[in-house]
């Protein structure tokens, strides 16, 4: 049996040492004339961020000096913290560094300039200003982005353009929450979203214009609320944009999909164009996300989801969709195209292989050209477990649930049971509007390489699946997605996948909240882990960041008139009902959910094991930090199921 054997003690190809060992990690990638370009953190850095070029010779060079770490604090969540172009003199990188803040450029990589500072005076006070979501001026030195103001007892969001003297202009601050400003090709125009509390991007946000020699301004879509648009995007005079909309006759419908705005005569006229039937879209977590692109034929390449599975589509105005054939697993900000060779760049992301940057073609071909980090030479195909799609019927609501399932890895490389059914690990995911991914992941092989069998579920409330199951948790978070993970989890036991005996749940943020209730309302689970969990919504609400204030009008009921309900769903406020044991992992730095959430429920609990990491926010990064949590918990659950035989 699997409880009377130590788990860490048996081989397994996913080690602490693999975990800890320096993995670079990619995103926004982007293709400059013929140069692919790409965000590269480094971890032998100490995580510092850095702009890599890749060109046509498939020589790789850092396009950011030493002593700068690119990223920002906007929306917390930061993203969308520089941009390219290239000029007479060579690749001019435009961006926001982690520590130092303002903007700053560099030119070929060359010791950088300063364009504004974090700290402005205005009407004699200091204010601390943070940058993100960058655009070049298409025709001289002036970037517009979305500025945010972090200064203590004033927060505010506008769109600003900025020049090398440090000279600001506003062109837009009536809003609560601004992203995407982008100017057209012959800079007549600049293009952004925003929305207003208390909706979240995902809820509904508003397509604006404006001219920037008139100031005239236009609505273009969202006026009447209830929809979603995001990642507007310039073809010539032809503005594009996704919005959510419903395009079919029926609700389920209405997926992240390409609409076309075209300027005619003075006045902006709308396009509906056809449905992909599938997601072409994120929620807007984070800023520079990029989805598709347009040709100037009107052809759109996009990078789709369907049935939590990505893959590359082609829209053409005179055939409507298609997949592409590239074999490829294109991971969010996937592809940029180079519109006059047809090349375009992305992440891929496949199951049973490292990630890595790749490049391509419609025909199909494309190569892998550098990886995030490197399988173990003795490591084969069976010591890997791949993501099977499941699907679960629901008595309510948008139907089928979805969930990937793997099964213990069987390779020489890893644990085998002796006889019986494998213990489960549930994974939940955060947001919770976030996504389970079938790419290849440590936290899932961890568990598979030692006998456990994985579900990671698409609760209900989880993006990807198109408007309405999404639309689904409104109301509901701490009740449907525990709902539907104790639904998948019940009907892997009768179909004889796990042992019933042995289920454990593990959650992080958003999730842990999902884990604790799941814990308090069923008799499924052992025990479970929370990763930098949600506890007391009452506290959260009036505690967390600007970005996510109201978040949960949406998600439990408007803030403070639904204040029994935030205490109702609050674990906090029922610890007597966590009887099986929980483990707690925390980082003291965390701003999105304090680590008094944590602790407060933890010190109120028999069965509660707590541990801080000091120099951790929300989402732990360092890898020693991240193999240290695995290991915690592998022994966690060995306790668990060591009780279970005595």
């Amino acid at each position: 049996m699997l409880s009377q054997t130590s788990l860490c003690q048996k081989q397994s190809w996913v080690d602490t040492s693999l975990i800890v060992r320096k993995t670079r990690q990619f995103s926004d990638v982007k293709i400059i004339g013929d140069y692919s370009l790409w965000l590269e953190r480094r971890p032998d850095e100490g995580g510092r961020a850095v702009v890599v070029a890749r060109d046509t010779q498939g020589l790789i060079r850092d396009l950011t000096p030493l002593g700068y770490d690119i990223g920002t604090k906007v929306h917390e969540y930061g993203g969308g913290a520089w941009e390219a172009r290239l000029t007479p003199k060579g690749i001019e990188i435009i961006f926001s560094d982690r520590k130092k803040g303002g903007i700053w450029l560099s030119i070929n990589g060359q010791e950088a300039q300063q364009w504004i500072s974090q700290t402005v005076s205005e009407q004699g006070e200091e204010l601390i200003y943070h940058y993100a979501d960058f655009s070049f001026h298409p025709d001289r030195d002036e970037v517009f982005c979305v500025r945010e103001c972090q200064s203590s007892g004033y927060e505010s969001s506008d769109i600003v353009s900025v020049n090398p003297n440090g000279l600001c202009n506003i062109w837009a601050r009536d809003s609560d929450f601004y992203a995407a400003p982008r100017p057209s090709p012959n800079g007549q125009f600049l293009a952004w979203y925003q929305w207003q509390n208390p909706f979240m991007p995902w809820d509904e946000t508003q397509l604006c214009v404006i001219d920037l020699t008139t100031k005239r301004k236009w609505v273009l879509a969202g006026q009447e609320g209830g929809i979603s648009l995001i990642e507007p995007r310039w073809a010539g005079q032809d503005l594009y944009a996704l919005s959510d909309q419903k395009r079919g006759e029926k609700e389920q419908d209405r997926y992240w999909s390409p609409i076309r705005f075209e300027w005619d005569n003075g006045e902006w006229h709308t396009h509906i164009l056809p449905s992909a039937g599938v997601e072409i879209g994120f929620p807007a977590w984070v800023f520079g996300q990029n989805s598709y692109s347009v040709f100037e034929d009107g052809r759109i390449l996009a990078r789709g989801i369907k049935d939590a599975l990505p893959c590359f589509l082609m829209y053409d105005p005179k055939q409507g969709w298609e997949k592409l054939s590239v074999k490829a697993s294109p991971e969010m900000v996937p592809c940029s195209v180079n519109k006059e060779k047809t090349v375009f760049a992305w992440i891929d992301v496949p199951q049973d292989a490292p990630p890595a940057l790749a490049i391509g073609s419609l025909d199909g071909a494309y190569d892998r050209f550098r990886l995030a980090w490197e399988l173990p030479p003795h490591v084969t195909k069976n010591d890997i477990s791949r993501a099977i799609s499941v699907h679960f019927e629901v008595e309510e609501g948008p139907s089928p649930l979805q969930a990937f399932y793997y099964p213990p890895a069987q390779g020489d490389h890893c644990w085998h049971q002796e006889g019986g059914l494998p213990p489960l690990v549930v994974l939940v995911h955060g947001g919770p509007t976030g996504q389970a991914s079938s790419a290849l992941s440590f936290k899932v092989q961890w568990w598979t390489s030692r006998g456990f069998a994985v579900l990671d579920v698409n609760y209900r409330g989880s993006t990807g699946f198109g408007r309405t199951y999404r639309d689904a948790l409104k109301g509901l978070w701490g009740v449907l997605d525990v709902q539907d993970c104790c639904t998948a989890v019940k009907a892997l036991i009768e179909q004889k996948k796990i042992d019933p005996r042995r289920c454990v749940i593990r959650g992080s943020s958003a999730g842990g909240l999902t884990v604790l209730s799941a814990l308090a309302s069923s008799k499924l689970f052992r025990g479970g882990t929370v990763f930098y969990g949600v506890t007391d919504l009452t506290g959260l609400v009036q505690e967390t960041h600007r970005f996510e204030a109201r978040y949960f009008d949406g998600l439990i009921g408007p803030w403070p008139q639904a204040e029994a309900l935030y205490k109702e769903r609050s674990p906090l406020s029922w610890p007597e009902k966590l009887t099986n044991p929980v483990l707690f992992l925390h980082g003291a730095e965390d701003r999105v959910v304090p680590l008094s959430q944590a602790k407060a429920l933890a010190d109120q609990m028999k069965e509660a094991v707590f541990h801080i990491y000091p120099h951790e926010g929300h989402g732990f990064r360092a890898p020693d930090v991240i193999a240290d949590s695995l290991q915690r918990e592998l022994e966690f659950y060995e306790r668990l199921f060591s009780l279970d035989c005595e």
